[in-house]
């Protein structure tokens, strides 16, 4: 009876390794995160465009792969940028390089036009001051500063007729 699998030519070689080192192992390990996280990007902007999650969910998962994918874009290196993994691995991903890439922030907080500009920069203000008053008591760590640098950037957004390239929004990217 022969196997549905295939069998190493050489039966000496029992397994092949991937890496050969812990630093390149994490190079991969590293790349993958990258792959998975633009990937679900752009499912989860199908998703949206096509109605199948609500606002809710598509802001909460977006701003957490919007993060994620900071994170792991720095991992990538200076040598290469995002556009070039993306071609070397073939990455047709419109939708995610759009967010990820062009835009920065969820498309519910950046296309809300609820007509009381007033209620929108009274939220930013607090959120700026909040932030400010975390620095000033020099509460550094990311848990503790990313949550109000990322609620002061989608109070930004929101003030209509702010260019998506002004440079305080692109600071807090």
């Amino acid at each position: 009876m022969t196997s549905r699998w295939p069998t190493a030519l050489d039966q000496s070689l029992s397994t092949i390794d991937l890496y050969e080192s812990h630093t390149e192992r994490k190079h991969y390990d590293n790349r993958a995160n990258l792959y998975a996280i633009i990937m679900a990007t752009e499912h989860l902007e199908r998703a949206y465009a096509q109605d199948c999650v609500t606002n809710a969910e598509y802001t909460t998962e977006c701003n957490k792969l919007i993060s994620q994918f900071k994170i792991a874009e720095s991992a990538l290196g200076k040598n290469e940028s995002t556009e070039s993994f993306m071609k070397n691995y073939q990455m047709d991903c419109p939708r995610a390089v759009n967010r990820l890439l062009i835009m920065g922030v969820p498309e519910s907080l950046r296309s809300s036009d609820d007509g009381d500009r007033a209620l929108t920069v009274a939220t930013t203000v607090a959120n700026f001051i909040t932030a400010m008053d975390v620095l000033k008591l020099e509460q550094l760590d990311v848990d503790v500063l990313l949550p109000h640098l990322i609620d002061l950037r989608n109070s930004l957004v929101q003030i209509s007729g702010t260019p998506k390239d002004w440079g305080p929004i692109k600071k807090l990217k």
